[in-house]
């Protein structure tokens, strides 16, 4: 079986990131594993601002409100018993794993997937090279099924504040 020392969760606040959250924690805690969050701001918010579609103080409530998902998910990781180091990337998602992955050499990166379109998915972009021919490291995919219900008041198994999507 492989050595995972170095894990890096991937966060996002949505149901997909609360489920890689829960997952990489307790994959985290049996292997007593280094663990890293990151959370990223879009660079396609960033082209939005550019062509003056998103006002700043747009833009910054839009960072703030990232910052805040990765406090909160580092906050939901204390609270389990898991140290974790927070990172906060501004760019397109998979080439800030792909390079946050590669920068700490983990050994497992854990995303977040529900079946839906190819527009919303870290780990398989569409039209860009999929984070798995990014990484040269394992990376485990927590699945939310469709039908999967909303965790919203189980405290002990979500992270605060997220009880909707983002």
């Amino acid at each position: 079986m492989a050595s995972y020392n170095k894990i890096l969760l991937c966060y996002d606040g949505t149901r997909e990131g609360r489920k890689a959250l829960r997952v990489g924690a307790n994959l985290a805690l049996d292997l007593k594993a280094e663990t890293h969050l990151l959370s990223v701001v879009d660079m396609r918010t960033s082209i939005a601002q550019s062509a003056g579609l998103l006002t700043d103080v747009a833009c910054s409530r839009f960072e703030e409100a990232a910052r805040e998902i990765l406090q909160e998910g580092v906050d939901w990781l204390t609270e389990r018993g898991v140290t974790a180091h927070g990172h906060f990337a501004f760019g397109h998602p998979i080439d800030e794993i792909a390079n946050l992955a590669e920068q700490l050499k983990v050994d497992l990166v854990v995303v977040g997937h529900r079946a839906r379109s190819g527009l919303s998915r870290w780990w398989m972009g569409s039209g860009n090279t999929p984070l798995l021919d990014r990484v040269s490291c394992s990376i485990l995919v927590a699945v939310s099924a469709p039908h999967e219900a909303e965790e919203t008041t189980e405290t002990s198994s979500t992270p605060a504040n997220a009880g909707s999507d983002r």
